[in-house]
Formats: structure tokens, C-alpha cells, sequence
């Protein structure tokens, strides 16, 4: 004779059924999440990258090369420390490198580009040309996002009376005729903490 399940039986195997799926979209929900996060890190740290191989180049091809400002020529080359319009430091000066084959473009291989932290972002200013009419404004491009302070700090090339190291000390502020004999660059990320990076004009220290 044949018999069915009974209801108790039924009830039981219809919640073993729902602990497993319970606990099945739990742990596919905690991968899921993980995965994301993995992802939004890889984008951060990849962003970190990009922001120092820029500041990198740039610094490297740096030329002593006074630029205009409101119509009016300088002499200093690069400017550096607190500054106007940056929460914190600021960095100014003129770089070479900048592609442009067999000087197709209206525009030369020298660009000014300048450095400063804006409401939690590091950003980079350039234009597409070194001496700008009055008026004109930089364009911007972030490289990154929750920072929290922007310090640089130089070392002056030495004097031809003395050439010891005792001259070369990091000083915070800069505006001189001559490239200095270093540059360093710190920020605050929330990401990744303290971050610093030490620049001769030759190489990094």
C-alpha cells in the first residue's frame, strides 16, 4: 500500500529548503559586496598611480622658464609653497615634453602646468599655452579625490661658494630665477594615508 508524506514531514523538508536558501543569499550577497569593494579599491589605487606617474613627468621635465602673468613677464621660474586658490600648497612651473609632431598644432612643446588641493582634490591646472592673455582660465583635471592636505617642499640648488649639504635643507616655500636641486610632494589620502615622494630634477632621491 502506498502512502504520501505527511504534513509535518512536508513542513520540515519546506524549512530545511528555506535555511538553505537563507543562508545561500547571505553568503552570495557578502561576495557580492566584497567583489564591489575590491573593485572601488583596485579604482582608487589605480587612480593613486595615475596621479603619481603624472606628477612624476611633469616634474622631470621641468625647464627654468619664467611665464607671464596678467600680461606682466617674471622672472621666476618656479613657484612653490602656500599659495592663492589652493587649500593648502601650491606648485607652479613650466615643463617640457608636451607631444606635438612636426609641430602640427598652433602651440609649442612647452606647457605651464600647476599643482593645488581644492575642496579634498588634488588637482592639476595646464593650458595650451605658456604665456596666457589676461582672463584666461586654467584647465583642471583631477587626479584624485579625499585628500586631505597637499605640502611641497624644496631644496635649493647650492651656492658656488658652498657646495656642502649642510645647504641643502628642505625649505617650504620657493620662488627663484634657477629650478631647485629637489621638490617634495606630500598629501593626506584617506585611502592611503601619508603618502611622500622625494624629486631631484635628475631622478628621485
Amino acid at each position: 500500500m502506498q502512502r504520501g508524506f505527511t504534513l509535518l514531514e512536508i513542513l520540515i523538508a519546506m524549512a530545511i529548503f528555506t535555511l538553505i536558501g537563507l543562508a545561500s543569499t547571505g553568503l552570495l550577497t557578502t561576495v557580492i559586496d566584497s567583489n564591489a569593494l575590491s573593485e572601488q579599491r583596485f579604482e582608487r589605487l589605480q587612480q593613486l598611480q595615475r596621479a603619481m606617474i603624472t606628477i612624476e613627468r611633469d616634474i622631470q621635465q621641468a625647464v627654468p622658464r619664467p611665464v607671464r602673468v596678467d600680461g606682466q613677464k617674471r622672472e621666476v621660474v618656479m613657484a612653490g609653497g602656500p599659495a592663492d586658490g589652493s587649500d593648502d600648497d601650491g606648485l607652479g612651473f613650466v615643463r617640457a615634453g608636451w607631444q606635438n609632431p612636426q609641430m602640427m598644432l598652433p602651440r609649442s612643446t612647452l606647457q605651464y602646468v600647476a599643482y593645488r588641493l581644492n575642496d579634498e582634490k588634488l588637482e592639476r591646472l595646464y593650458g595650451n599655452y605658456v604665456d596666457n592673455v589676461i582672463g584666461f582660465e586654467p584647465k583642471v583635471r583631477v587626479l584624485m579625490e579625499d585628500v586631505t592636505s597637499l605640502n611641497v617642499d624644496f631644496i635649493a640648488q647650492p651656492s658656488q661658494n658652498n657646495s656642502d649639504d649642510d645647504e641643502r635643507r628642505w625649505s617650504e616655500r620657493y620662488a627663484e630665477k634657477t629650478l631647485p636641486y629637489a621638490i617634495a610632494i606630500e598629501f593626506e589620502s584617506k585611502d592611503f594615508g601619508l603618502i611622500r615622494r622625494e624629486f631631484t630634477l635628475g631622478g628621485t632621491l
